[in-house]
């Protein structure tokens, strides 16, 4: 006759490694979803910097006149900082 035992709990060191297991995998998926976004962004930055994009305009206006560029870019940023 064999009298059957109830199943162990684990103990304190197995749940610690099944948890940093979990969290390995998870950070795994957060850097290579990461990683395609930033993949994405550089893609469209560089499609914009291409001669007769936006990036490629405001890059050459801002050449041309630095002051004036920093002058608008400062009430820009006014601009959106009373919207909120």
């Amino acid at each position: 006759m064999d009298i059957q035992q109830p199943n162990p709990q684990p103990g304190m060191a197995e749940r610690a490694i099944d948890a940093a297991t979990e969290v390995s995998h998870t950070f795994g998926e957060v850097a290579g979803g990461l990683r395609a976004a930033v993949d994405r962004l550089t893609y469209a930055i560089d499609e914009a910097r291409k001669p007769g994009r936006p990036l490629a305009t405001v890059a050459a206006i801002t050449r041309e006149a630095p002051l004036a560029s920093l002058f608008v870019a400062f009430l820009f940023g006014v601009a959106v900082a009373r919207r909120r």
